[in-house]
Parts: C-alpha cells; sequence; structure tokens
C-alpha cells in the first residue's frame, strides 16, 4: 500500500470540512489512559503501530490504517515498540 504524502492527506481532509491537520508523534510503548477530545478526528497511521481502545474494542493499526473518532468518544491508545506517526485531521467546534 502506498500512502498519500501528508499534503496530499491534508488536502483531502479540508476538502472534506476539517480545519486541523496536524502529525502526531508518539514514544515507543507511549500509553496514553482514557481519554476524549471536543472535536471530530480522522487520521492516518504513517509509521509504527497502536492499539486503539474504543467502546468496548481494540483495534491494532499499523501503517496505512486509519480511524476515525467522534467528539467526546471515550478512547485510549498503546504504541508498539517503535513508537508511531500519525497524521491527525480535526474538525473543531463552531466557535
Amino acid at each position: 500500500m502506498t500512502l498519500p504524502t501528508f499534503a496530499q492527506f491534508e488536502a483531502e481532509a479540508r476538502s472534506q470540512g476539517f480545519d486541523e491537520v496536524l502529525e502526531r508523534l508518539w514514544m515507543p510503548d507511549q500509553v496514553v489512559g482514557t481519554h476524549a477530545h471536543p472535536y471530530a478526528v480522522s487520521a492516518l497511521v504513517a509509521a509504527g503501530e497502536m492499539w486503539l481502545g474504543c467502546e468496548g474494542r481494540i483495534r491494532h493499526l499499523q501503517a496505512g490504517d486509519r480511524f476515525k473518532l467522534e467528539p467526546g468518544t471515550p478512547h485510549d491508545e498503546r504504541y508498539g515498540p517503535q513508537g508511531a506517526t500519525f497524521w491527525a485531521a480535526r474538525r473543531n467546534p463552531a466557535a
């Protein structure tokens, strides 16, 4: 599978109404406990691997995999021994 470039990911996300696009870098074996965001997220794992716990399910995600979260969705994250990079598009609530 060929990944898009960050610029391509950003252009696609903005065309879908996402107003913020950023790259997130995570350390090896990092764990992020249960939390939620006030914005919608559409993300693409660009490198490494992670486990996303959400709604009683754990998904193992690797480079090329995508995930989405609606605002207020509780979730947790665990990153692999090489860490991970994902690109996140956020749709923030209207001010």
